[in-house]
């Protein structure tokens, strides 16, 4: 058992059975009274964030989390596998796991995954990735960039909203974060 001393940014605990991540902490010590520690934590699987003030010296149940590199092999129906990139064992991550990061990942792509006793809990990916696009409605004669959008499916199966000019076949750079295209690629 720790402290709340021992609460940093990045740190782990099992509250009432969930896994929460520091976000943000604050030890204060007033003038009248005890001294009290506030924290903003994110919940490791759901995402949601919470507000939670501690008594100085109360226990808490910091978890172990340990951030791999892996690499993403393929998808086998059940699953999403993994090869870790320093022992090459395989991990197969359940499509709940995995999330909407499935729909940015192709195969031999390098990815972070959070373990907590050998669990997956989230993946991490890049800030963005590069994919092609396999499928959009042809451009037409005068459309400019700051027009306005349309759609286009991607490598990955995934739809995102392109400029007009925008063709198949043209390598985009996407925001993994919210799926926003950020720009075109050239080779």
């Amino acid at each position: 058992m720790a402290s709340t001393a021992d609460i940093k940014n990045g740190v782990v605990l099992n509250i009432d059975g969930q896994l929460w991540s520091v976000i943000e902490f604050q030890h204060v010590k007033p003038g009248k009274g005890g001294a009290f520690v506030r924290t903003k934590l994110k919940n490791v699987v759901t995402g949601k964030v919470v507000d939670r003030t501690y008594n100085a010296g109360t226990k808490i149940d910091i978890e172990n989390v340990d951030r791999r590199d892996f690499t993403y092999l393929y998808n086998d129906g059940d699953g999403f596998v993994f090869m870790d990139a320093t022992d090459y064992d395989q991990l197969t991550v359940p499509a709940t796991v995995v999330g909407d990061a499935a729909n940015f990942m192709l195969e031999n792509q390098a990815v972070t995954i959070a373990l907590n006793n050998g669990n997956p809990l989230y993946i991490d990916l890049p800030a963005s990735v590069v994919l092609e696009i396999t499928y959009t409605e042809p451009g037409l004669q005068g459309d400019r960039s700051t027009g306005g959008t349309k759609p286009a499916t991607v490598e990955t199966g995934y739809e995102i909203q392109v400029p007009l000019f925008l063709e198949t076949g043209t390598k985009v750079k996407v925001d993994t974060r919210t799926g926003d295209y950020l720009g075109r690629v050239n080779d």
